[in-house]
């Protein structure tokens, strides 16, 4: 994203955690009419067909060429079937169900192109666009991903795509500030990251994981097979919707992005390091501190163990490459010799 599609992004981020306070707030007062919102078992997106859950009764929708409105293309009413991992209990259960919606309402998006296309229009009104996704929205899913919701499509994007990329990326937060609530945001981090090297270093995975003929209760399967009980709910969650999802991304590229946003929800930067043998926990902490007053923020360590760095270490923070390595200057001084 860049220039008006980054600055509404930052908005968006800075409003998710206001938008989820005071859902809390509301839930702590007087009983409520609408949507249950306490929990994970709570009725919002219908699993339909063979995409992502969408919010219930919205399995279509089209946007009037000239006008504002919806109409809804079924009217199926069933209580919402949750894969494994969303929504987990604890603290952060109604954020993760937030999360969970925010990617039904993702899931529209990508099947429903006019409506998209409706809604990302810089030439109508940001009051029209909002007032589309209320009268879609309203009722079917807990106000605070219907506020959200909103303010995104009343946002300028450079792009449709920015517009949903923006809705993929909120999602994703909300499930980092939900296992945050739940103290287990470091745990979260360590999990996609480590998962994301093992589809990394496994072809035969990451194709079973990417095949697009393979139906998708058959990665679900496979996934709880190989996680379920091993990784955090939120975990689960995410690896999931990025497998059967991908958005024309690689699943390696997609998990990376959740790691990244999991990391940046502590204001830390994530270092790959890469090393010949595991560093000891005292060499970690003189390494994230070195890192930390280098970049001005506390530094999050990811290590892969490779043989082919022979000493010393290769360290990638964001884009930069710090290489510390033997080969590295075995490879200078070949150069020297040679000029």
């Amino acid at each position: 994203m860049r220039g008006e599609s980054r600055t509404s992004f930052a908005n968006l981020r800075d409003l998710l955690p206001e938008a989820l306070a005071e859902a809390r707030r509301a839930q702590t007062g007087p009983a409520q009419t609408g949507p249950a919102q306490t929990g994970p078992a709570q009725t919002g997106p219908t699993r339909t067909g063979r995409g992502r859950s969408a919010p219930s009764g919205t399995t279509g929708s089209t946007a009037g060429s000239g006008t504002t409105g919806s109409r809804a293309a079924s009217s199926r009413a069933s209580s919402r079937s949750a894969p494994s991992g969303t929504a987990p209990s604890g603290t952060g259960g109604l954020t993760a169900t937030v999360g969970d919606e925010l990617f039904s309402v993702l899931s529209l998006l990508d099947r429903e192109h006019a409506l998209r296309r409706a809604l990302s229009d810089p030439s109508k009104p940001a009051d029209e666009k909002g007032a589309i996704v209320v009268a879609l929205l309203h009722g079917k899913v807990t106000p605070a991903t219907e506020e959200i919701v909103a303010a995104t499509v009343r946002a300028r994007w450079a792009s449709p795509s920015d517009m949903t990329d923006a809705l993929e990326r909120l999602a994703v937060e909300a499930f980092a500030i939900a296992a945050e609530e739940d103290q287990q945001l470091d745990d979260l981090e360590d999990e996609l990251f480590r998962f994301g090297r093992v589809v990394a270093g496994e072809p035969d995975l990451r194709a079973a994981l990417t095949e697009p003929t393979l139906p998708a209760d058959r990665k679900r399967d496979l996934l709880n097979a190989l996680l379920g009980g091993k990784v955090t709910p939120v975990a689960l969650r995410l690896i999931t919707e990025m497998s059967l999802y991908s958005r024309g991304r690689s699943l390696v590229t997609s998990l990376e992005m959740c790691t990244r946003i999991a990391a940046e929800r502590r204001q830390r930067l994530i270092a790959v390091v890469r090393a010949a043998i595991e560093p000891t926990a005292p060499q970690r902490r003189r390494l994230a501190d070195a890192l930390a007053a280098i970049y001005g923020h506390e530094v999050y360590i990811n290590v892969i163990i490779d043989p082919a760095v022979v000493g010393g270490m290769t360290i990638h923070v964001g884009d930069e490459l710090i290489d510390a390595s033997v080969v590295s200057r075995l490879v200078a001084v070949r150069r020297k010799l040679a000029g």
